[in-house]
């Protein structure tokens, strides 16, 4: 799937979009569910998507070497200094006024700013069981999977190629094929869930 810059840039703001009037919806307490990232509830994940927004580049690479240049480390830190320093409906009228923020992820691109929204998107919608993203536009993201980000996630197709039954995403190369929604095929490939417990066809 070839798509230009523009295009993935007009699917990303319709995501933020789409996200935040999810966001406008959800009760205090469901802003407090445990999200589909570890230790983190549906706050901070949507903390983590406006860190682009209120933290400057020198910012960020001082707090990961504060943090030992781990990424993963200054990010948890970073959503939780941010819950605590704003509120829920702070967190969101953030978000709202950078629907169409330019920026993207150091290396990925257009390609990489939109997966990173679809995919925390997913995060949460996912265990308040709402509607993920719509299918051609996780399959945008599925399209920039490659080898490495399977390895990032710590996944092993195990020689499958996965193939997705509402969209023309493919993920794989392996000579068994097995059908599954895009939803459930990007849940696979990131990592949040194993194979075995998605719905899945083997052919």
């Amino acid at each position: 799937m070839e798509t230009n810059s523009a295009d993935l840039a007009k699917e990303t703001y319709a995501e933020r979009e789409r996200l935040a009037d999810i966001l406008g919806g959800l009760t205090s307490e469901q802003w407090g569910t445990p999200s589909l990232c570890e230790g983190w509830q549906v706050r901070e994940v949507v903390a983590h998507m406006t860190m682009a927004y209120r933290t400057k580049a020198i910012e960020v690479l001082a707090g990961i070497v504060r943090a030992r240049f781990s990424f993963n480390r200054y990010a948890d830190r970073d959503a939780r200094a941010a819950t605590q320093a704003r509120s829920d409906a702070e967190l969101l009228d953030l978000l709202r006024r950078n629907i169409d923020h330019p920026w993207q992820p150091p290396g990925g691109g257009q390609a990489g700013a939109l997966s990173h929204d679809v995919i925390h998107g997913l995060d949460f919608t996912e265990p308040l069981g709402l509607p993920p993203a719509p299918p051609q536009r996780i399959a945008l993201v599925l399209a920039s999977t490659r080898p490495r980000q399977l390895k990032y996630f710590g996944v092993d197709l195990g020689g499958r190629k996965l193939t997705a039954t509402d969209s023309d995403a493919t993920v794989g190369d392996g000579s068994a094929v097995v059908e599954m929604t895009s939803k459930d095929m990007l849940l696979v490939v990131t990592g949040r869930r194993p194979l075995d417990e998605v719905p899945h066809t083997n052919r």
